[in-house]
């Protein structure tokens, strides 16, 4: 029976088509009374479907068009124009077959929750640790949670922990938690294996009701009313009320039939699910899935649009962002390459981050001998002919802090970034600063969504408000709501939607429940299928924002379109009734004219298969091509910004040694400004072909003939002490001048990322933070 259910709308549509051409074969050679007993098998086929549909609308108290099929089916029946009946009831199927496509959509949405959510848990007993299952654990329990597996209820540590909390939080940065810290079930231990005491049972527990709130978000949602149902509510009346008075009028029935005949609703049934299956192919070659018609229609009408932080308008993962030494007796690149080259075999959530920071920059790297974990604090091993440490500060610097230490934890702290830290030979190297990056397209794709009608931005995480914050005055959304929980997230959702039609945008398990709630939920999937993206509506299987605001184009479009279909169709058909009412069209000649409408309104509802306008930008593959090249270079230049910083950090106005200058400038003249230089001469005409117009990258040029006018500066500057004795003020104003180089580098390349690397397929990669 399920079988058949599921495809019900396909059998009907191959009956009924079978009885009209089949019946259509038998009337050509003359088989009349086979041609009429297959057309009247059509015709009933189609009445008695119509009647199930119209008997289901009443019972919901929803207006349908299908009443106007049912009675012209009728009233075929009643007159004897059986072709017609039986081409009405194809028309009836195929829309139905469209619309049940359209419609269709995945309703996994809690497959994932569910699979990821822990079927057992180790609990500790007298003489060992057994497994039982997450239902039997009991509060008081004592729970041992391995590396990298999900606590599987809420509890209390017993012992400090290293823990993965993006599945609640959406925070992608691993976090510290101490003994005696409560644990939220969800959670993944990214350390060494932890003992917790449950506070909580397993359905009591954090992810159950995250499971919850899906079930509850998903049966608030209102259904999708159809197109035709919308105009049923006037339609329906005027076509019974043009019918009736033809008939009394005239005092002939076949009048009334006609009329009935020429307002079947075949330009609702199929022009507007044509122009919607246009919009959703179109969409797709954009890299975006839009989960059925009834998705599309609501994202065209979506007006406020929701961003959770983490993974959408951030990378949603950990990254390189600062590398700082402890002296000058290892450079920045040596220091990051010994340590890439000891965590090429750490199993640590850091560990690929600082690797791919190391590949960036173009560092060789070695494979590492002798490696050993020690527990909670970090790795060791021989690289080369030096001995290499990487992990927590106690362990690399001891008790006491020296200032460059404190130096590195206040701006961990100031930037909301982790921190590790890093010994060569025995003596503290320096430390690598992470941060989960701004997505370097996230401020155009902001702007392209108000420009595709979105009227309000809010940026909703459960993030700690100054982060959050940051995040926002960058990106330029109206509204910052910071500290939110799943069930915080789903409040602000429902408080947005009580002003305008809602769309949400998330990629976490932390997300689905306002996925769900949402007018249209989006995941960004990309980077792999998340529980999100089975609670979403729209999916984007491509690593770039703007596919959204370029979605929301197409689906605009598209009920445009559908729009202009059907009411081209259904304008048509209203002078077809009068027609028929004031005698003019019999009921055979009425069905033809019905086709004829049909075919024009199918006609217009095709425009949506051309393309339309969008905001991505198409490139030649020459300019790829040069683009890749000089966004290599571009990261290569970062460890040269960070020398900028440390030689000014560094300088004494005790001794005066200005040697760190002058090989930091000998860097800037061999790599900063030729690199410099190849981006006025390629990069900015790129842009330019790309976008069409010259004034966009008008600030690059300016800021590149700034960094040439500053590294101008400090070269007479370094010219004139070392031709007269070092005094105080002197290296006050050389640290002056480092540091104004090193902030116009850092918003020019952050200027960069947004403005032209983030044009280009493939090539944004990460946020440079530099």
């Amino acid at each position: 029976m399920t079988w058949l259910r599921d495809r019900l709308e396909l059998i009907l549509f191959v009956s009924s088509a079978v009885s009209l051409v089949a019946g259509g074969a038998a009337w050509l050679p003359g088989l009349v009374a086979l041609a009429h007993g297959l057309w009247l098998a059509g015709t009933l086929l189609g009445l008695a479907f119509s009647i199930g549909w119209t008997v289901d609308a009443i019972r919901r108290h929803q207006p349908s068009v299908d009443v106007i099929a049912l009675l012209a089916l009728a009233g075929a029946l009643w007159v004897g124009e059986l072709f017609a009946g039986a081409m009405i009831t194809v028309m009836l199927a195929s829309g139905q077959l469209l619309e049940a496509r359209a419609a269709a959509r995945a309703r996994r949405e809690l497959s994932l929750l569910v699979e990821r959510a822990p079927r057992t848990a180790r609990r500790r007993v007298e003489g060992g640790v057994v497994e039982v299952p997450v239902d039997e654990v009991a509060k008081g329990d004592r729970i041992v949670v391995g590396t990298g597996e999900v606590v599987p209820v809420d509890g209390r540590l017993m012992s400090s922990g290293t823990l993965d909390e993006a599945a609640l939080t959406g925070e992608p940065m691993p976090v510290e938690r101490p003994v005696g810290d409560e644990v939220r079930s969800g959670v993944v231990n990214a350390g060494p294996p932890i003992d917790l005491t449950a506070i909580a049972v397993a359905n009591e527990s954090t992810y159950a009701a995250v499971v919850r709130l899906v079930e509850q978000a998903q049966a608030s949602s209102a259904p999708f009313v159809r197109t035709a149902d919308r105009f049923a509510a006037w339609f329906v009346p005027l076509t019974l009320l043009v019918a009736g008075v033809a008939w009394a009028l005239s005092g002939d029935p076949v009048r009334a039939v006609a009329v009935l005949v020429v307002a079947t609703p075949c330009p609702l049934l199929l022009a507007a699910p044509i122009a919607i299956m246009s919009g959703l192919a179109r969409a797709a070659r954009a890299g975006v899935v839009v989960k059925g018609g009834g998705a599309l229609e609501r994202l065209a009408a979506g007006r406020v649009m929701l961003f959770d932080k983490t993974g959408t308008l951030t990378h949603g993962q950990p990254t390189l962002a600062d590398v700082i030494t402890a002296s000058d007796r290892v450079d920045a690149d040596t220091m990051l390459r010994l340590a890439a080259s000891l965590d090429q075999v750490s199993p640590h959530v850091l560990a690929s981050s600082i690797v791919t920071g190391a590949a960036r920059r173009g560092l060789p790297l070695a494979m590492p001998e002798d490696v050993h974990e020690e527990h909670g604090y970090g790795l060791r091993g021989q690289v080369g002919t030096q001995e290499v440490r990487v992990g927590k500060a106690d362990w690399i610097v001891g008790d006491t802090q020296p200032a460059w230490v404190r130096q590195v934890r206040r701006r961990a702290d100031l930037d909301g970034s982790l921190t590790v830290f890093v010994a060569i030979d025995g003596k503290p190297a320096g430390a690598m600063l992470f941060q989960d990056p701004i997505r370097s397209d996230a401020p155009r794709m902001v702007r392209a969504l108000r420009g595709a009608g979105i009227s309000r931005v809010v940026l909703v995480t459960g993030d700690r408000a100054d982060i959050a914050d940051t995040v926002g005055r960058i990106v330029g959304v109206d509204t910052v709501l910071a500290d939110c929980d799943p069930a915080d997230k789903l409040a602000a959702i429902r408080s947005e939607a009580a002003l305008a039609p809602t769309i949400m945008v998330g990629d976490g398990v932390n997300d689905a429940p306002a996925l769900a709630a949402a007018g249209v939920g989006v995941a960004l999937a990309a980077r792999g299928a998340t529980a999100s993206s089975e609670a979403a509506d729209v999916v984007l299987t491509v690593d770039r924002l703007d596919a959204l605001a370029d979605a929301i184009l197409i689906a605009r479009r598209s009920k445009r379109i559908a729009l202009q279909a059907v009411l081209t169709g259904m304008g048509l058909s209203l002078v077809a009734m009068v027609a028929a009412a004031l005698g003019l069209l019999p009921p055979a000649l009425g069905a033809v004219t019905q086709e004829i409408i049909d075919v024009l309104a199918i006609g217009i509802a095709l425009r949506a298969v051309l393309p339309g306008k969008v905001h991505t930008i198409a490139m030649p593959s020459s300019d790829i091509a040069v683009a890749h090249e000089l966004k290599i270079e571009h990261d290569a230049m970062l460890a040269v910004v960070e020398q900028i910083r440390a030689v000014a950090d560094r300088l004494s106005t005790e001794d005066g040694d200005l040697v760190p200058a002058h090989t930091l400038f000998d860097r800037l003249e061999r790599e900063l400004l030729p690199h410099e230089r190849a981006d006025e001469a390629l990069l900015v005409p790129l842009v330019d072909r790309a976008l069409g117009r010259t004034d966009t990258t008008v600030a690059l040029s300016r800021t590149h003939a700034e960094i040439e006018h500053q590294v101008s500066r400090l070269r007479r500057l370094l010219t004139d002490l070392d031709n007269d004795t070092v005094q105080p003020e002197d290296v006050v104003e050389l640290r002056r001048l480092l540091y104004g180089l090193y902030a116009v580098l850092r918003l020019h390349n952050a200027q960069e990322e947004e403005s032209a690397f983030s044009l280009v397929p493939a090539a944004a990669g990460r946020a440079s933070n530099a």
